[in-house]
């Protein structure tokens, strides 16, 4: 007959939870997401348009999944020092998320090849807004037009504020340059504030950026023409025409377009708690609120475009696309 004590009793408990133990994590775990506060990385200094348009929108992504969201900001490298410590250094559980902007960071990714894949490694899974690249002055700037500013290229290398490098704005300028023979020097400033402070000041002849940020600082600036084939916002740039409509050119369209991105291995993983981010984030474009508070970010409303994973991909592929393609005028090296 087996005699039991009280001893080999608690025991056979204790190995019987140990047992038990990583299986009741787990349901625990997939029982409740998020479990904790949501972090984010943004790849750009704090202030900048990237920080305010994402804590405008979580301001109302936080009510629908039930956890406030915490900010980490990384510049460097036009961007990719944040990426590569989303990718490499924080939990790939779904309480990780990066806020980006698609086309500099995508062509950013393209020039610099760093050691993180995408799609491999991460996805854009939540357009923000779409917003063309414009090239734009002071208001008392003797350049009155576009055509002013490429004359005077002709004669002497124009100095242009960028917030970086690789930026579709930057690709912009450097295409026009390159289709009407003239100069343009490009000086990076890391970020849209500080590029706009430069031209502002004086400090260089012109500026390139997204127009939401032109737009914002009023008749301080005058936005002299647009990176697209239609201006669907001339009424708020001053009428600036198209660039390809008064040099006859083709550049591309040229936008960029914010977005919310996780790590690949949480949508194969944890598909439960990507949907719940996914299928929530489309839900706050619908809050009268969010877009009230998105107009006083001063950027345009008529820029608040929302875009599903497919759509964010397609996006960040053509960049990589373009990125190749005028790889030689960023880089200043032919081949």
């Amino acid at each position: 007959m087996t005699h039991l004590t009280r001893r080999s009793i608690l025991q056979g408990t204790v190995a019987t939870l140990a047992l038990a133990a990583p299986a009741i994590r787990r349901a625990e775990a997939q029982a409740a997401f998020p479990s904790r506060n949501m972090k984010v990385v943004i790849p750009t200094n704090q202030g900048g348009g990237a920080d305010r348009l994402a804590r405008t929108f979580d301001d109302h992504w936080t009510k629908m999944i039930g956890k406030p969201f915490e900010y980490d900001f990384y510049p460097g490298a036009a961007g990719q020092v944040g990426y590569e410590l989303f990718v490499n250094r924080r939990d790939r559980d779904g309480h990780n998320l990066l806020f980006g902007n698609m086309g500099p960071e995508m062509i950013m990714y393209t020039l610099q090849n760093p050691k993180y894949k995408f799609p491999d490694d991460f996805q854009y899974f939540c357009r923000l807004d779409v917003d063309d690249s414009v090239l734009f002055v002071r208001a008392q700037s003797p350049f009155k037009r576009i055509e002013d500013v490429v004359a005077e290229a002709k004669k002497r290398s124009v100095n242009v504020a960028t917030s970086r490098i690789p930026h579709p704005a930057s690709i912009g300028v450097l295409a026009l340059g390159s289709a009407t023979q003239s100069k343009f020097n490009l000086v990076p400033y890391a970020g849209g504030n500080p590029t706009m402070v430069a031209v502002l000041n004086g400090e260089v002849d012109v500026g390139v950026l997204p127009g939401a940020n032109p737009i914002a600082m009023g008749d301080r600036i005058r936005i002299l023409t647009v990176f697209n084939n239609k201006n669907a916002l001339a009424a708020k740039m001053g009428n600036a025409p198209p660039v390809n409509q008064v040099f006859g050119t083709k550049i591309p369209d040229l936008y960029s377009s914010r977005a919310w991105a996780i790590h690949t291995e949480v949508i194969n993983k944890y598909p439960d708690r990507f949907k719940l981010l996914n299928e929530t984030a489309p839900k706050v474009f619908d809050v009268p609120a969010y877009r009230a508070e998105y107009e006083k970010t001063g950027a345009p409303i008529e820029s608040v475009q929302y875009g599903d994973r497919d759509t964010c991909t397609k996006y960040a592929m053509a960049m990589i696309e373009l990125a190749n393609e005028y790889r030689s005028l960023l880089t200043g090296k032919k081949g």
